[in-house]
C-alpha cells in the first residue's frame, strides 16, 4: 500500500469561545477551555489517515503535559509515529483558539517543540513513503530538507507563508494556498497578485506545476497545464472553520495518493472540508471514509 509521509508540527489547541473577538485592550467573557490536538501538519495527517491514506509522520513533541493530548487523534487513527521524537525540557507545540459565535476564529501559535524539526533531525531520518506532504509550521530549513531528501511526489500546503527556497518549493505538485496565502508566495517570486484566477495563473507561471487555490464558502480554483477549473463546495452553515483547510489537504493528499486526478480530489476534499467545518475543533470534527459528506 502506497504510504504518505507527513513532515509537519504537532499542537495542542486550547479552545476559548466567545460572542464576538475582543477589541485591542478589551476583555471579554467566553467559555471553553478545552485542550484538543492539533498543529497543521497533524491536522492533515489525520484527515488523511481517516480518508483511507496510510500515513507516516515525521515531527516532535515536548516532555509536558500537552503531548498526550496532542498525539491522542494521532494514534487513534492509526498515523506511524516511528519518526516522532519527544524532546526533553520543551514544551509541546501550542495554539490558542478564539472561536466566535459566527465560527470565525483566531489564533496564536507557540513553536514548541516543532521548532526542533531542523535540517539536522530530518536529514537523519530516511523518509518512508511515496509521497511527501509539508506545511509552514517547521523551520525553513527542515522543509527545505525534507524536500530535497524525498523522491516522489511533494505536496506542500505553505501555511503560514515561510521563506523556503524557491528550488524546493518549486517542487510542489500541488502547491495549496488560499488567496492570502497566494499573494504572500508570489511576493516572494516578485510578482503581485492579482484576483483568484489571476494568482493562480501567476503561480503556473513562475514554475509551478499545479496550485490548488482555496476560497473558502466559494470553493477552489486548480491550476495546471490544462487550463483553470473551478471546484465547488457544499452550502453549510459554519460552525467552526478552525482545521478546516487542513482537512481539505489531507484528504486531498489522500485522493491523490489513491490515484485521483487532481480535479477528482479536490472535488472530494472541499466536502471534507465543509463536513469539518461543521463540528467543533479541528482533528474531532474530520469525517471517516465511512461518514457521510454533504
Amino acid at each position: 500500500m502506497n504510504t504518505l509521509c507527513v513532515v509537519g508540527s504537532i499542537n495542542a489547541d486550547l479552545f476559548v469561545h466567545v460572542d464576538r473577538h475582543p477589541t485591542p485592550g478589551e476583555t471579554l467573557l467566553g467559555s471553553g477551555g478545552e485542550v484538543l490536538p492539533g498543529g497543521k501538519g497533524a491536522n492533515q495527517a489525520v484527515a488523511a489517515a481517516l480518508q483511507g491514506a496510510n500515513v507516516a509522520f515525521v515531527g516532535a513533541v515536548g516532555d509536558d503535559a500537552y503531548a498526550s493530548p496532542a498525539l491522542s487523534l494521532l494514534h487513534q487513527a492509526g498515523v506511524d509515529d516511528t519518526h516522532i521524537s519527544t524532546v526533553p525540557d520543551v514544551s509541546t507545540g501550542l495554539a490558542v483558539i478564539t472561536v466566535s459565535a459566527d465560527g470565525e476564529n483566531t489564533i496564536v501559535v507557540v513553536p514548541g517543540a516543532n521548532a526542533t524539526v531542523t535540517k539536522s533531525y530530518v536529514s537523519s531520518i530516511d523518509l518512508p513513503g511515496d509521497m511527501l506532504l509539508l506545511q509552514g509550521e517547521i523551520p525553513a530549513d527542515g522543509f527545505a530538507a525534507a524536500v530535497q531528501g524525498f523522491d516522489g511526489r511533494v505536496v506542500v500546503n505553505l501555511a503560514p507563508v515561510v521563506d523556503v527556497p524557491h528550488e524546493q518549493l518549486l517542487r510542489a505538485d500541488p502547491l495549496v494556498v488560499n488567496e492570502h496565502e497566494a499573494g504572500l508566495v508570489l511576493e516572494q517570486f516578485g510578482v503581485s497578485a492579482g484576483t483568484a484566477s489571476e494568482s493562480v495563473q501567476a503561480l503556473l507561471d513562475v514554475g509551478f506545476t499545479s496550485v490548488v487555490l482555496t476560497l473558502g464558502a466559494k470553493g477552489a480554483l486548480v491550476g495546471t497545464a490544462d487550463g483553470l477549473r473551478e471546484i465547488p463546495t457544499p452550502v453549510i452553515e459554519a460552525v467552526d472553520t478552525t482545521g478546516a483547510g487542513d482537512a481539505f489537504t489531507g484528504a486531498l493528499a489522500a485522493r491523490l495518493l489513491a490515484g485521483d486526478d487532481l480535479v477528482v480530489a479536490a472535488t472530494h476534499a472541499a466536502r471534507v472540508g465543509a463536513y469539518a467545518a461543521c463540528r467543533r475543533g479541528a482533528q474531532p470534527s474530520y469525517p471517516s471514509v465511512h461518514d457521510p459528506l454533504p
